[in-house]
């Protein structure tokens, strides 16, 4: 095996790990327990935990290709007659602050789980009455924007620690109400995807130009990989962060099934219901196969390829 395949191997599978990992943590997220009536909301209750979410209908998924084609080539005109600086440095400005918060927000979720509400008491002195680690975390989550912001040469790391917070916020926030509106939803953008990719160079042209963090990155070589290469030189692998939220949305309304079938065979005190994560788990790896076949034809090819090409297929094929 050469060493130009090996390093495609790599960044292949770093790719897949972070994508796969994104969506898995985001589905679970997505997933809020209901609250039982008979419990009264107490001083100690938490507001942090109410569910803030947007459901995407099917009339919202057949708009979305449509919407996407708009921005896309607004972008692209952009570029081409106005030059990139001034429209990266607008971004930039936008990105810095809806990326703080959005770290914010998965520092306090990995906190809820990790700590226990009585070592993170409220602070009752102030307005809102916030939760201690909520106040503390948040300095810690403006470093990523900021080192990204303020970076010339912007790291993969950086990128990533970003790109996978946006993505987490996206996968927590926005659900599909049914299962018919993903299928519209990655119908859809199938062939939005097909057109832009293989039809124009205005995807990757826009991918390429957008300096900001809606992208995962990996190293492309393995001297990059340890950091045997200076920064400006390093080459990074990249996919587009749509094809992590867009699938991603579909794996997450499969897990809140998995919540709902739980919570019926209980009701029912059934013990032939099913248990687990079922659904979880076969379309977690449907998506991780179909991603490997879009890396798999791009190094085939040596050519872009639309990853919703292959997820389209694999991931509802394997959905309930």
């Amino acid at each position: 095996m050469s060493l130009n395949t090996l390093d495609a191997l790599v960044s292949y599978a770093g790719l897949v790990s972070l994508a796969t990992a994104s969506v898995y943590l985001g589905s679970l997220s997505s997933f809020k327990p209901p609250k039982k009536k008979k419990d009264k909301p107490s001083d100690d209750s938490d507001s942090e935990d109410e569910e803030i979410s947007e459901r995407l209908s099917s009339s919202d998924a057949v708009w979305f290709p449509v919407i996407g084609s708009v921005v896309l080539g607004g972008f692209y005109l952009a570029f081409k007659y106005l030059g990139d600086d001034w429209i990266n440095k607008l971004m930039g400005y936008y990105f810095l602050v809806t990326g703080i918060f959005c770290v914010w927000n998965c520092l306090i979720s990995a906190s809820k789980k990790l700590i226990p509400r009585t070592s993170n008491p409220r602070l009752t002195s102030l307005p809102l009455k916030p939760r201690l680690l909520t106040l503390l975390l948040f300095p810690l989550s403006t470093l990523p924007s900021l080192s990204f912001f303020l970076s010339k040469s912007k790291s993969a790391f950086t990128t990533d620690v970003l790109a996978l917070s946006f993505a987490h916020t996206a996968l927590s926030t926005l659900k599909l109400d049914t299962l018919r509106t993903g299928c519209i939803l990655l119908g859809g953008l199938f062939f939005y995807d097909i057109w832009w990719v293989f039809g124009t160079s205005v995807m990757v042209t826009v991918a390429t130009s957008l300096d900001v963090p809606i992208k995962l990155l990996f190293p492309r070589s393995v001297l990059s990989l340890i950091s045997l290469v200076p920064a400006p030189e390093r080459p990074n692998m990249l996919l587009g962060l749509g094809d992590v939220v867009i699938p991603g949305t579909l794996v997450a309304l499969a897990h809140r099934l998995d919540k709902h079938l739980e919570a019926k065979a209980r009701a029912e005190k059934s013990t032939n219901g099913p248990k687990g994560t079922t659904y979880l788990h076969t379309t977690l790896i449907a998506y991780s196969i179909g991603l490997s076949m879009a890396f798999a034809a791009m190094h085939l090819f040596q050519a872009a390829q639309p990853a919703l090409l292959y997820l389209r297929h694999v991931v509802p094929f394997y959905c309930p």
